[in-house]
């Protein structure tokens, strides 16, 4: 193999200390077992790993999860394949399902250059969502971004004909970087004029609505496979 993402890459993240409550690592302990997927170099049959055939969505970087909970139980139609490397995130997010008896959530937590290159195969998934990803504003550590021309062409090789990737960020030049990238991609065209409104299904965050409230912006990118 050859391509770019065969080779030693560099993380997009760095791996904090974050505090595990005692109720998330109660949630890893019980749920990772059941509705956890452990990294492995070898594709994964994801009507498998769900147990039916529904729409694939994969999600990279949740977070602590809540977002990806209300959309998940919003959505019972689809299936989200969810990408974490912060175990206080995938302990919340494991709590967030137990409480609402979510069932169609699998959780990786893994690099997500590395899943995607190992464990998801072609023309299987419907949608990606990357919401509010680390943007290193710092110009010196613009390189760390996840959204760059061979992990975007990547990708398109997952996708459907006809499906989508939504990136959604709260900072000016990572929007304008990623529209860029993704407008470079020949086999994705826009689904708007430049940003798109931020469609129904995600929701805002507490954060992004105290940014909103402050007058800072958030730009959403809704682009479709050809």
């Amino acid at each position: 193999m050859t391509d770019d993402l065969t080779k030693r890459h560099i993380r997009s993240y760095v791996l904090r200390q974050g505090r595990v409550t005692v109720a998330q690592q109660r949630a890893v302990d019980t749920l990772q077992p059941v509705f956890g997927i452990p990294y492995s170099v070898q594709p994964l049959d994801l009507a498998q790993a769900f147990g039916r055939s529904a729409p694939k969505i994969l999600e990279i970087g949740f977070g602590m999860g809540d977002s990806t909970a209300l959309i998940a139980k919003d959505h019972p139609e689809n299936d989200y394949l969810c990408l974490e490397v912060h175990t206080p995130g995938v302990g919340n997010l494991f709590k967030v399902m137990d409480e609402q008896k979510l069932t169609n959530i699998r959780i990786i937590q893994h690099d997500a250059v590395e899943v995607l290159r190992d464990m998801i195969g072609e023309a299987t998934l419907d949608g990606v969502h990357i919401f509010f990803p680390d943007p290193w504003h710092k110009a010196r550590h613009n390189k760390r971004r996840l959204i760059q021309g061979p992990f975007i062409t990547k990708l398109m090789t997952k996708l459907k004909p006809d499906g989508y990737i939504h990136v959604a960020t709260d900072w000016q030049d990572y929007a304008e970087q990623v529209l860029q990238v993704l407008s470079d991609e020949p086999l994705l065209e826009n689904t708007a004029t430049d940003y798109a409104p931020r469609p129904d299904y995600r929701p805002l965050t507490k954060f992004e609505k105290r940014g909103l409230n402050l007058g800072h912006g958030v730009w959403d990118l809704v682009f479709k496979r050809k």
